[in-house]
Formats: structure tokens, C-alpha cells, sequence
């Protein structure tokens, strides 16, 4: 009788590991660091891997934290279907741009600003796997180059390549005029002998 209870035990640990090791499946992939341009919108990739089959009940969690520390924001959350965030910085600024069946649970951001920059992240829920990696991207947001600060750029690039040619054609001229300088030296000291 005694064996029976220990088979009983063992077969229901191993029961309940199988269920621990399959809830810690969730893997989530986000690039680390993303660089924008001021105005512009930008598309927030993040994919998962499951061992479990998508299902129903798959949500998605996107969540800010500004630079400066200050409490989290929530952008965006998934669960059968988009659901926009009826208040805060990113009301009527994110859009779903994923597709579950390929594992994508990407959004853009729209009209990119300054206050914009910090920490997006992507947590993936697709039961019975809740745990798993949560993917972070620090998104960096910069100021439109100006027309004239490109031409300045282009203006100083040429004057610096030009200036190079000139000095090394330079360079050049001066070795031959003395090589040939030398070369009649020695023609003339040849002679004299």
C-alpha cells in the first residue's frame, strides 16, 4: 500500500512541475534601443514565443516610464482584440500594428515628442503561461535636422575634402620638382667628371 502512495505522490509532483516549467514559457523580444525623429511616428516592435498554442485568453500589457522616473504610464493592452488608452500622453497617439498569429504584438506611436523618451514595455500573457521575460525598449527622441544645418554640414565636408586635395597635390608636385632637381644634379656632377 505504502508504494502505491508514493507512486500516487510522485506522479502528482511530477504533474505540478510540468505545469511550473510550461507557466515560465513566455519569452518576449523587443529591440533594446530605438532613435526617432521629432514629429515622426514610430512602430514599437515586440514578439513572443509560447510553448503553449495562442489562445483566447493571450493579453498584452505595453507600459511607459518616462526619463525622469516618474511613475509608469499605460499605453496599450490586448486581450481578444486593441484596446486604446482612454486617457493620458498617449490617447489617440498609439495604434495596434501586431498580428497574434505570427507572434507580433508591435504598436506605433503617433506624432512622436520629447516627453516621449524613456522605457516602453511589452509584457505577454498567454495562459497558462504568465510568466516569462517582460521585453524593454528605451526609446530616444531627437530634433529634426534643419535644412541649413545640413547645408552648413555638406558646406564644411566639401571645403574639408577640397582642402585635402589641394595639400596632397601639393605634396606631390614638390617630390617630383625635387626628384627631377636631383636628377639634374647628378646629370651635371656626371658630366664634370
Amino acid at each position: 500500500m505504502r508504494g502505491r502512495t508514493w507512486l500516487g505522490a510522485a506522479l502528482v509532483l511530477g504533474a505540478q512541475l510540468r505545469a511550473l516549467w510550461l507557466a515560465a514559457a513566455v519569452e518576449v523580444y523587443t529591440a533594446k534601443e530605438v532613435v526617432a525623429v521629432n514629429g515622426t511616428n514610430q512602430r514599437l516592435k515586440c514578439t513572443f514565443s509560447s510553448s503553449i498554442p495562442v489562445g483566447q485568453q493571450l493579453s498584452v500589457s505595453w507600459n511607459f516610464q518616462p526619463e525622469d522616473l516618474s511613475s509608469h504610464e499605460p499605453v496599450f493592452y490586448y486581450l481578444k482584440e486593441p484596446y486604446k488608452p482612454p486617457t493620458g500622453r498617449f490617447k489617440d497617439r498609439v495604434t495596434w500594428d501586431g498580428n497574434i498569429e505570427r507572434n507580433d504584438v508591435s504598436i506605433i506611436i503617433w506624432n512622436l515628442q520629447p516627453s516621449d523618451n524613456g522605457t516602453f514595455t511589452c509584457q505577454v500573457t498567454n495562459w497558462p503561461d504568465v510568466y516569462g521575460t517582460i521585453g524593454e525598449v528605451q526609446l530616444r527622441v531627437v530634433q529634426k535636422v534643419n535644412f541649413s544645418e545640413i547645408h552648413f554640414l555638406a558646406v564644411a565636408i566639401g571645403s574639408a575634402s577640397v582642402l585635402m586635395i589641394i595639400v596632397v597635390t601639393a605634396v606631390i608636385i614638390c617630390r617630383r620638382h625635387r626628384g627631377k632637381a636631383r636628377d639634374k644634379r647628378l646629370e651635371v656632377a656626371d658630366t664634370e667628371r
